[in-house]
This record gives structure tokens, C-alpha cells and sequence, in this order.
């Protein structure tokens, strides 16, 4: 909390100074002299950050050669995760790492950014949507909507399943049950009886510890033993709600325009690698730590329940829908793609 004092206050401070000086300085002359400074916020606290963004920037950060650097800062660390969109508006941050929906990021779209109930079954699923589906240019457009921040990119993260203080082994057992989840993925469950629980992220650890929460359906089971939580958890319930989480990196529109097109382009590079180093992490993560982790008992709710949760989804999807001819544009995509890889079969989809 200091550190975040210190820094607004410095803010401040280093705004007032660029004001002042725009009348007597040319600002890329004197770009030239020193070197590019981003202050750039992810999602993740300290022993996840060194695995889903911290080495992309640091290899950013060497390949920039002296032209820019960029400081990253860990979940909260600077403002509170609510408020990072703004924070990105306003200037007090330059980039960020995240989804749209924990956000609040003020798009339709923001509904299907981390766990939108089923819209993927692996982590491929998600590349392929934004990439090869036109989810990037329905984000690119609704963006262009809005003042101030600059989309840059979206990749897939790990699975959404529920870890747990007592076992899940019928949806029977998921009422009542106080989970840390994302906003949209919550209110989904919801309708099954899980209560949705918004805490910082540091909290969550100490929240279970005390019984204010009986678990975390934040992630999957490589984060659950990354971050501590299996250390306050007992079990994991195999059964996702989703595929993948849909995150996203952002960067302050005028920051993002100041910079020279190679650096643009280094940025690209260095998220894409970001995304790929987590494609192969969290795919042996998945695996590893159910097979090896040792400290989690594994449950299933059996297939023939699950599919109440799978066709409610559905639902869900068709309320959505209903939100803008944008939304309804995304859902349609969904539901297509979902037909493709059903047809298609394995290894795409089995069953």
C-alpha cells in the first residue's frame, strides 16, 4: 500500500513535469536521450507473474537494447485490480495483462473475456477463435469504441476447475459453496448454488485458511500448487466449466501511438511468446500435478450429471446473446465453432 502511495504521489508529479515541459521540449528528441519507460500491471501475484508474463517482458526488456524498458508490477500491486481499466484511461499505468471481465472493461464484449461457461474445451480452442474464427476483429471494433486504452491481443491461459475444503462429487455437493471466482463465470454458477466470492487476490490464500472461503474455481490445478492454494485445499474436482481463460493485454492508447513501429512490433512478439510459453506450461501443468502433485485427492461429478451444467450453459449463451448485435454476433461464433469440432471428432472432440 506505501508502494502504491509513493507511486501516485510520483504520478503526480512526473505529470505535472511533462505539462510544463511540452513548450520548450520536442518530446521524441528527447525520447531519443533516454529511454522509454512503460509501468505495466498484470493479474498475477509474484509466483504466477514468473511464469505467465515475467520472462516475455524481460526478454523484451533485453531485446529493446537501451529504447525502452518496461517495469512490471504484480496483481494490485499498484492499484487495485477493479480499477486497472481506468488506472490504463488515465495514464497512471501504461500497459496491463488481464480479461475483460474481471476488469469491468466497458465493452459488450467484456462478458467472454476469462471463463465464459464452456465456450472451450482446450487450450487451442482459444487462439483458434480470435485468430481463425474473427473474435480479433470483433474485439479490435469494440474497442475502437472507447477512449484511451489500445487492445493489443488475446491467448489462453489454464482451465477453470473448483478446488476445494470438502469434496464435489455430485452437483448436489456445489451448493452453498463460498468459491473466489470471476465475475461471469460466477454468476453462471450461481444457478447451481455456488456463491461468488470477490476478494483481492492476496486475500484469497488466508480467506480459505479462516473458512471465509471453501475454495478457489480461479484456475487450474498447475495454479492451484503454483500459488500456495493447494497448500489450504484438500480436493480438485476434474470437471471444468471451461477450457481455457481468455486473457488479454492492453496498453494505454496515446503511450501505445508514441511508440515507434519496431518497438510495436518487439511488444508483439514478446506477447505472442507469452502466449506460447503458456500453452506448453500449463499442458504439462494440467497433467503433471494431477498425476504427481500428491496433496490433492481428485473427484468427478459423473458426465450424465454434468451435462445439466453443459446445457445450461447454453442458456446462458442465448441470454447473452440478447445483449447487443455484437454479443449476438460472438455467440453465433461459439456455437459454430462448437458444431466444427463435434464433427470433427477426435482429437478435437471426444465426445
Amino acid at each position: 500500500m506505501n508502494h502504491r502511495r509513493d507511486f501516485l504521489k510520483k504520478a503526480g508529479l512526473t505529470t505535472a513535469g511533462a505539462v510544463a515541459g511540452t513548450a520548450v521540449a520536442a518530446p521524441y528528441v528527447k525520447a531519443q536521450s533516454s529511454p522509454i519507460r512503460w509501468r505495466m500491471q498484470t493479474y498475477a501475484g509474484p509466483a504466477l507473474a514468473e511464469h505467465v508474463i515475467k520472462p516475455s517482458i524481460d526478454a523484451f526488456n533485453q531485446a529493446a537494447n537501451g529504447e525502452m524498458v518496461i517495469e512490471l508490477f504484480n496483481a494490485d500491486q499498484l492499484v487495485p485490480h477493479g480499477e486497472l481499466f481506468r488506472a490504463l484511461q488515465n495514464g497512471t499505468i501504461d500497459a496491463a495483462q488481464s480479461d475483460d471481465d474481471s476488469i469491468a472493461a466497458p465493452v459488450d464484449v467484456s462478458v467472454f473475456g476469462a471463463y465464459f461457461p464452456f465456450a472451450s474445451r482446450y487450450s487451442l480452442d482459444v487462439p483458434v477463435l480470435w485468430n481463425w474464427y474473427g473474435l480479433k476483429e470483433i474485439w479490435e471494433e469494440a474497442y475502437a469504441e472507447i477512449e484511451g486504452v489500445k487492445w493489443l491481443g488475446a491467448g489462453a491461459w489454464d482451465p477453470c476447475n473448483f478446488a476445494t475444503t470438502r469434496p464435489i462429487r455430485s452437483l448436489d455437493d456445489l451448493n452453498g459453496l463460498r468459491m473466489y471466482m470471476f465475475p461471469t463465470g460466477g454468476r453462471f454458477m450461481s444457478r447451481f448454488g455456488v456463491v461468488p466470492v470477490a476478494l483481492p487476490y492476496e486475500d484469497v490464500e488466508v480467506a480459505i485458511q479462516t473458512g471465509e472461503l471453501d475454495g478457489v474455481a480461479w484456475s487450474g490445478i498447475t495454479e492451484v500448487y503454483t500459488v500456495g492454494w493447494a497448500e489450504v485445499t484438500d480436493y480438485y474436482l476434474t470437471n471444468p466449466i471451461s477450457g481455457a481463460w481468455a486473457g488479454s493485454y492492453f496498453a494505454n492508447a496515446d503511450r501505445w501511438n508514441e511508440l515507434p513501429e519496431h518497438l510495436k512490433t518487439l511488444f508483439n512478439l514478446c506477447m505472442d511468446s507469452s502466449h506460447y510459453y503458456r500453452q506448453h506450461w500449463y499442458w504439462w501443468g494440467e497433467a503433471h500435478y494431477r498425476t504427481t502433485g500428491g496433496k490433492l485427492e481428485l473427484t468427478s461429478i459423473p458426465q450424465s450429471e454434468w451435462a445439466t451444467v453443459e446445457d445450461a450453459a447454453l442458456e446462458f449463451w442465448d441470454e447473452v446473446a440478447e445483449r447487443s448485435e455484437r454479443t449476438a454476433r460472438v455467440v453465433q461464433i461459439l456455437k459454430d465453432y462448437r458444431a466444427t469440432m463435434q464433427a470433427a471428432g477426435p482429437p478435437y472432440r471426444y465426445e
